[in-house]
Parts: C-alpha cells; sequence; structure tokens
C-alpha cells in the first residue's frame, strides 16, 4: 500500500469518526428535548388536574358560580384530555358552556344594559336549576376517578 492510500484511508478514517462523533452529539440533544418536552407535558397535565381538582371541589362546595365553574372545566378539560373531556359524563359542561357562548364576556358584559344583563342572568338561572344536580354529579365523578384515571 502506498503512502498515498494510507493517507487517505487514514483522513477517511478520521472524516467518519468525526461524522459519528458529530451524529452522537446531535442525538444526545435530541434525546434530551424530548425528554425535556416530556417532562414540560407531565408538569402542564399535573398543573390542568389540580386546577380542574380545585374548579370541581369549589363548584361542590358552592363557592363557584355553577356556570362559570362549569364554563371553566370545560376549557380546561379539552385542554387536559380531549377523550375525558367527551366523556359521556362530563357532556353537562359541554351542554353549559355551549347554552352560554353568546353572552358577552368582561368590558362587553359591563357594556350591557342592565335589562339585556337581568335577561342573561335569569337565563343562568334557569339553566342552574336544570343542570345543576348533573353538573354537581359530573363534578364528583371527574373527583372521585376521572382525574385518577391511569391514562390522565
Amino acid at each position: 500500500m502506498s503512502t498515498l492510500t494510507l493517507l487517505l484511508l487514514l483522513a477517511g478514517t478520521l472524516l467518519v469518526t468525526a461524522l459519528a462523533l458529530y451524529a452522537l452529539l446531535l442525538w444526545r440533544r435530541v434525546w434530551a428535548q424530548r425528554r425535556n418536552l416530556a417532562q414540560a407535558e407531565s408538569q402542564r397535565r399535573e398543573r390542568l388536574a389540580g386546577d380542574l381538582q380545585v374548579l370541581a371541589s369549589s363548584l361542590l362546595d358552592s363557592q363557584l358560580p355553577l356556570i362559570e365553574g362549569a364554563i371553566r372545566i370545560k376549557v380546561l378539560l379539552d385542554n387536559y384530555d380531549t377523550a375525558l373531556s367527551q366523556d359521556s359524563r362530563c357532556q353537562v359542561f359541554h351542554l353549559l358552556f355551549e347554552a352560554t357562548a353568546q353572552v358577552p364576556t368582561h368590558a362587553n358584559w359591563k357594556a350591557l344594559d342592565p335589562g339585556e344583563r337581568r335577561q342573561h342572568e335569569k337565563r343562568f338561572n334557569e339553566l342552574e336549576l336544570q343542570h345543576k344536580a348533573a353538573a354537581r354529579t359530573a363534578a364528583r365523578w371527574l373527583l372521585d376517578e376521572g382525574l385518577k384515571h391511569p391514562g390522565n
């Protein structure tokens, strides 16, 4: 074997080794990023589960208005676990959300004239009377079973 062939073989080996080390470095970054994303997702789910527990407990203890609690629970459930959100035992939250979707919020609520506000409040009271038991049952189920499911 000639010197040139040996030098080319050595250069090729060094190049392949350098590329392999660089590929390993890049894969380590990918693995670390995946691990960080999984950890962030786990923390997000834990935070949402905790928020859902607080809301469900507050709804059951009447510390939170039923309509407001149902809306907040529905939105958090959608972000926490769509399968759990679509569970038939949680449908009351969707129903109340949809029944109040057209109601203005925040500054728009304050801008309503008192008559319009009273009409909405009357509708809230009707909805609460009609769905209070189902919402409380759903909140209790979330606390006792829904949020404790192994997939959640």
